[in-house]
C-alpha cells in the first residue's frame, strides 16, 4: 500500500489547518492532513514551514528543535525521530543546520529524512524534492 504521506503529495505529512497553501487539491478528503496537487507542492510546503517558519519564525536551528515542535511526544515518539533523522543526514541532533539560503543541501537532506521517518519509504522523488525548494525560495 502507498503511504498517506505520499498519495496526498505530501511527504512531512502537513496537517490540516487554516493555512490556504499554493497547490492544495481543490477537494480535500483527508480529515486530518493536507493534500497537494503534485509532491513539488507538497515540498514546498514543507520547506515554506521549516525555512521560513520554524527557522526564521520560531528561532528552531537544529534538529532536536524542529521535531520536538514538529513530532511532539503526544503524537509521536519523538526521541527515536530525532536519532533517525540525525542519524540519517548525519548532523547532529543539537548541532545548528546553518542558515537556509548558505544551506540548503542541510535543510534538504534534513526535509528528505523527515519525509522518510513521515512515510516509512525512502521511494522518495528527489526532483520533486529540488523543485519544491526552488518554488519555496519563490514568493
Amino acid at each position: 500500500m502507498i503511504p498517506r504521506g505520499i498519495r496526498n503529495n505530501n511527504p512531512l505529512n502537513i496537517r490540516r489547518s487554516k493555512d490556504k497553501w499554493k497547490g492544495l487539491r481543490a477537494q480535500q478528503t483527508d480529515a486530518s492532513f493536507c493534500q497537494f496537487e503534485s509532491m513539488e507542492y507538497g515540498w514546498r510546503a514543507a520547506f515554506w514551514l521549516l525555512t521560513r517558519t520554524y527557522y526564521h519564525t520560531y528561532r528552531l536551528f537544529t534538529i532536536r528543535a524542529i521535531i520536538q515542535k514538529w513530532a511532539p511526544p503526544n503524537e509521536n515518539n519523538t526521541r527515536a525521530y530525532i536519532d533517525n533523522v540525525s542519524r540519517l543526514t548525519g548532523i547532529g541532533p543539537d548541532e545548528p543546520i546553518g542558515i537556509p539560503s548558505d544551506k540548503p543541501a542541510r535543510w534538504m537532506a534534513v526535509a528528505a529524512a523527515m519525509a522518510i521517518q513521515e512515510t516509512g519509504t525512502t521511494a522518495l522523488d528527489y526532483f520533486a524534492m529540488l523543485r519544491g525548494w526552488d518554488w519555496s525560495r519563490q514568493h
